[in-house]
């Protein structure tokens, strides 16, 4: 079993650290368009095999795509990070060439292969890779609402003093600061809801400092995260190899569900060995919703600009 990760930075190095400490495959290739970092991440992690107890053969990779041949799944993490003040939507003219060349680099290789996003602006990046390569819509996922979840539930966590792994809370929508949706309405604390627990002001301060639990980092570390976004890749992947049929927030291709179409957004959906496999209706009340159909609204409006920006 053969995984790629395309981008070596710190996403990427971290997502292929914790491919690696969990086993999930044979062999981990590391691509990166800069001379010798992939090569030097890779050999970097193999020296921590020992002491970290894993077998994984990670091998480097200076944007030589045949070494990923044969891959089941490939991560995509390459592109410019967020800088302080920028918005995702202003990634779009740099990232989505990247994107689509990636992607077309990978299925030359590994025709089979099952495609993760986590370049930004996540959203669009996934529809660019959906049509860019005209695969079946269950092997293109992008991985923003695992992320934006696990922001959710720390952030509940803090509000509660409990710990994260009795919660449940999940973020919809576009990964954005302004598109994304935490379902506070559905958040349990070991299945009895946090609004027994919390207050409406409360609730929306969590949802809130959620919303912009990225520009919070970004603001602080001076560029994107990195280590919830390589564990949260990673935790995708895993599912995938393992055929886990986990249950996670995805953005992947609606076709009338959840009210939209022909868009990629976050939505819970089944992971397993094919990629994505069902799509899970949580049933929103009107007011979740609309803030779904505007989410859908901004995320077009980024699409609309790939127009302008990829033949």
């Amino acid at each position: 079993m053969k995984v790629t990760v395309v981008g070596a930075g710190a996403v990427g190095a971290t997502c292929a650290d914790n491919i690696a400490r969990k086993q999930l495959c044979d062999e981990l290739v590391l691509v990166d368009i800069k001379e010798g970092v992939a090569e030097g991440k890779a050999m970097d992690l193999m020296q921590t095999a020992q002491i970290e107890g894993f077998d994984t053969k990670i091998t480097g990779s200076t944007n030589d795509y045949a070494k990923t041949a044969g891959s089941s799944v490939a991560v995509i993490t390459s592109g410019i990070p967020r800088k302080p003040g920028m918005t995702r939507e202003e990634l779009i003219g740099i990232n989505a060439g990247i994107v689509k060349t990636v992607t077309q680099n990978l299925l030359k290789y590994s025709p089979d292969v099952i495609i993760i996003v986590i370049s930004n602006p996540m959203d669009t990046m996934t529809y660019l890779a959906l049509k860019a390569t005209g695969l079946p819509k269950n092997r293109i996922i992008g991985m923003g609402g695992i992320l934006d979840s696990a922001r959710f539930k720390t952030y509940l966590q803090q509000s509660l003093n409990c710990s994260q792994n009795d919660l449940h809370a999940v973020v919809i929508g576009g990964h954005g600061d302004t598109t994304m949706i935490p379902l506070t309405r559905l958040a349990t604390l070991n299945g009895t809801p946090v609004s027994n627990f919390l207050n409406a002001d409360q609730l929306k301060q969590v949802a809130a400092d959620t919303m912009v639990g990225g520009a919070t980092l970004t603001k602080l570390l001076g560029t994107s995260a990195w280590y919830a976004p390589g564990a949260a890749g990673a935790l995708l992947v895993e599912s995938i190899i393992r055929n886990q049929k986990k249950v996670f927030p995805c953005c992947v291709y609606l076709d009338g569900e959840y009210g939209q179409k022909d868009i990629c957004l976050g939505v819970p959906v089944v992971i397993g060995s094919k990629g994505w496999e069902k799509i899970i209706d949580y049933k929103l009340n009107a007011e979740e919703q609309e803030a779904f159909n505007k989410s859908a609204e901004a995320v077009r409006s980024m699409n609309g600009v790939l127009d302008t920006l990829v033949a």
